[in-house]
């Protein structure tokens, strides 16, 4: 049967068409499949980093924020090509220095801007960006 109008296949590849860059797909927040993907660096190697990443995804999920964890244990630069592909619009870094100095890094997928965000405050600094971009 034919689709006449405008369906949901037909909003996706509009979206991946006008947002998308080299790397992949740059979706907008309103209809990616996760808000924010969480890159767990020596998730496998590291009880700390997983600790930290379990306990944020489970604070981030009771807030209502679709949370990918990407803890395959592959190294930084396959997770983030991959994580670059899917087109999630931030990326949480989280690695054991990271945590020991108490920063983790913030990546804009649209922009490829980085920023840190305390690891004391994370919940709470990440409800705020998130937020933001939706007001």
């Amino acid at each position: 049967m034919g689709c006449y109008g405008i369906g949901v296949s037909r909003i996706v590849a509009a979206a991946i068409e006008q947002g998308h860059d080299d790397k992949g797909i740059v979706w907008p927040q309103s209809i990616a499949p996760f808000s924010i993907a969480i890159a767990a660096i020596g998730y496998n190697k590291s009880e700390l980093v997983k600790h930290f990443c379990d306990e944020l995804e489970g604070e981030l999920l009771k807030q209502g924020v679709e949370v990918l964890l990407d803890d395959r244990g592959e190294r930084p630069g396959v997770m983030f090509a991959d994580l670059e592909l899917i087109g999630i619009p931030y990326r949480l870094t989280v690695g054991d220095r990271g945590i020991k100095n108490g920063e983790l890094e913030w990546t804009n997928r649209q922009t490829g801007e980085t920023s840190s965000i305390a690891s004391i405050t994370a919940l709470d600094e990440i409800i705020h960006r998130l937020n933001q971009t939706t007001t």
